[in-house]
């Protein structure tokens, strides 16, 4: 049975979109059939796939133009794109009948042609954010190892709280063992996550930054990477995570 899996932070700069990509990409690697969501108007997992002006965006499909039409990345990887368009899916869901399920209903015909579906949400509780979260099993949320970390983490559980819905995981990213900032951070968010914390850090590396300027995920870019090996493991650490 497909499972669907929103990646999503409120805070900017926490690699959202990177985790995405690249959870989508372990997945991936590992034999299984992966769907990727670009939700975000920025279209940054999009660009960061090397897709270029896609003939069907998400944004049409929400409209009622056509359904998802997924583009192959490549064999057990397709991506439904975004575009700058769907800026105006905010206004315009907004005043639609049950505009929550919209992309439930759209997912519903392909769900079974992928064993995970991964939902990059922009950064807000808009109506495309919970959107994805009513069509999710899973809602992971990635948070920098940074000081103000477990306030964001805090105002989006609250948000989630006031829709009926929970935070599911948390991974720390963006970390450096050697700035004591990064180690008070992650003893914190240990400290007062109670079991929803993943064990995997992403650590800062250089290649995960680099790897979107060429179009690819970071195994295709540096598998030997610190990137690779994080990524990794964290995908190692969701399959455990979801088969339970």
């Amino acid at each position: 049975m497909s499972k669907v899996i929103s990646i999503a932070n409120f805070k900017g700069g926490v690699l959202k979109t990177t985790s995405s990509t690249n959870i989508g990409a372990g997945l991936a690697n590992r034999g299984h059939s992966v769907l990727l969501i670009d939700l975000d108007p920025q279209f940054n997992l999009t660009q960061s796939l090397g897709v270029d002006n896609p003939p069907a965006p998400i944004y049409g499909a929400l409209k009622g133009e056509y359904p998802l039409k997924p583009i192959e990345i490549y064999k057990g990887l397709d991506i439904v794109p975004s575009s700058l368009d769907l800026i105006k899916a905010q206004i315009e869901l907004s005043h639609e009948f049950k505009r929550e399920e919209k992309l439930s209903h759209l997912i519903a015909p392909i769900v079974e042609n992928y064993d995970y579906i991964i939902l990059d949400c922009p950064p807000s509780l808009g109506v495309l954010t919970i959107n994805a979260f009513v069509a999710s099993n899973f809602i992971f949320v990635p948070v920098a190892a940074e000081f103000l970390a477990l306030k964001g983490y805090a105002v989006l559980s609250e948000a989630l709280d006031k829709v009926g819905l929970g935070i599911d995981k948390v991974f720390i990213t963006k970390y450096d063992r050697r700035k004591i900032i990064n180690r008070n951070v992650v003893e914190s968010l240990r400290e007062n996550l109670d079991g929803k914390l993943f064990e995997t850090i992403i650590r800062d590396n250089i290649a995960l930054a680099e790897a979107p300027t060429q179009g690819v995920d970071i195994f295709r870019y540096a598998p030997k990477s610190t990137g690779a090996q994080d990524y990794g493991k964290l995908t190692e650490e969701i399959l455990q995570e979801l088969n339970k």
